[in-house]
């Protein structure tokens, strides 16, 4: 124990000498945090909308201005011709174009009915879609104020009778999209630098020379591998730490659950992060070698981790291969606890899965660890 302590003492001197290393372990996380939660959002707003008004009337009149009302539009222009429109749409100044047809608010009045055509740039289909629906819903508003309006000048005695829906919104009242990026991105951070920092760890030690002088030494394996760990381990923490003061204090995300809990899933996810860690260190043989290898495995667990596309949405088959994605249980269980106020019964699945990929990743880490003399 006394050797292990050395070794650790060794590893923490060592990570403070490098001038360089303490903006990367505290400052890069901070910044990121406070960046990527800001642009990290599917929240579409300003949507440049051009007008194509046939019919110059009162009521085209007033539906333009419901637009122009709205925070989610911009009407950059009225337009002449829909030809005019189509060419501001090829050139990517506008998003919508919104046409008028003729005599529209005669058809309006005399029909009920009136098509009003509406054409979307669909280059990204999940903002087309989103983009629809604000329309939709704008037309939708507009066309009950009409029927209102309609049916008290017509004099009639009678109620109109409307159907209104009061939805209530649970875990996040107020719709803010960083409520829940916040602690996704958290998770994500955490998970990168303790990856990186221990996947460089030992083939540092190769590259200098001193893993050999090392080795020649009474150290046991286990003495040098936790020796070499645990401070990434504590500095991941730190970052946790740090990440849920930031996520607290700037962004007002609720913490309704246990955050003991947020910690003890962390603590152990984290043993699963370094065994991954350390398992590219010992079979790389440059810095850059497990660099490149390491951002190979976060590239596949944050495009498969539903941190920015729900995995619901993804086949079959890639739902399933996400089960062996660890960062999707520490989303899930960080959105549960934070958000949600699950307790240790709902979390329990996610905790023993990350156990067990932790066991078996830290068991083909150290077999792969040789000490040769």
């Amino acid at each position: 124990m006394r050797l292990l302590l050395y070794i650790i003492q060794k590893e923490f001197k060592q990570i403070f000498r490098n001038k360089g290393m303490l903006p990367l372990l505290i400052v890069m996380p901070v910044m990121q945090l406070l960046i990527l939660s800001n642009a990290a959002s599917f929240d579409i707003k300003n949507i440049k909308i051009a007008i194509v008004d046939h019919d110059h009337s009162k009521m085209s009149r007033e539906l333009q201005s419901k637009f122009s009302a709205s925070p989610y539009f911009n009407v950059t222009s009225e337009m002449q011709t829909a030809k005019q429109a189509d060419i501001a749409m090829q050139e990517g100044t506008i998003d919508v174009i919104l046409e008028f047809p003729y005599q529209f608010e005669q058809n309006l009045m005399k029909d009920n009915l009136v098509h009003i055509p509406v054409r979307i740039n669909a280059i990204d289909g999940a903002t087309a879609g989103v983009e629809n629906v604000y329309i939709t819903e704008v037309i939708r508003s507009f066309s009950q104020n009409i029927l209102t309006s309609t049916f008290h000048q017509s004099g009639n005695q009678y109620t109109l009778l409307s159907v209104e829906t009061i939805p209530s919104f649970w875990y996040n009242k107020t719709l803010n999209y960083k409520t829940y990026m916040v602690p996704g991105i958290l998770v994500l951070l955490v998970t990168m630098l303790t990856l990186f920092l221990s996947a460089m760890n030992i083939v540092r030690e190769k590259e200098i020379g001193t893993l050999e002088q090392i080795n020649v030494t009474p150290i046991k394996k286990y003495q040098f591998i936790i020796g070499k760990l645990f401070p990434f381990w504590v500095i991941g923490l730190v970052v946790l730490t740090i990440g849920l003061l930031i996520a607290k204090l700037v962004f007002n995300v609720p913490i309704v659950g246990n955050i003991a809990l947020v910690y003890l899933f962390t603590a152990l996810y984290l043993f699963l992060v370094l065994g991954l860690g350390l398992f590219i260190s010992n079979n790389a043989q440059t810095q850059q070698q497990a660099m490149f290898v390491a951002w190979f495995f976060m590239v596949i667990f944050i495009l498969m981790s539903g941190l920015f596309t729900p995995i619901d949405s993804m086949p079959v088959w890639a739902q399933k291969l996400t089960l062996l994605n660890p960062i999707r249980y520490f989303v899930e269980m960080i959105r549960m606890v934070m958000l949600k106020g699950a307790g240790l019964k709902e979390i329990q699945l996610h905790l023993v899965v990350i156990v067990l990929y932790a066991f078996v990743v830290n068991v083909l880490s150290v077999l792969s660890y040789k000490k040769v003399n």
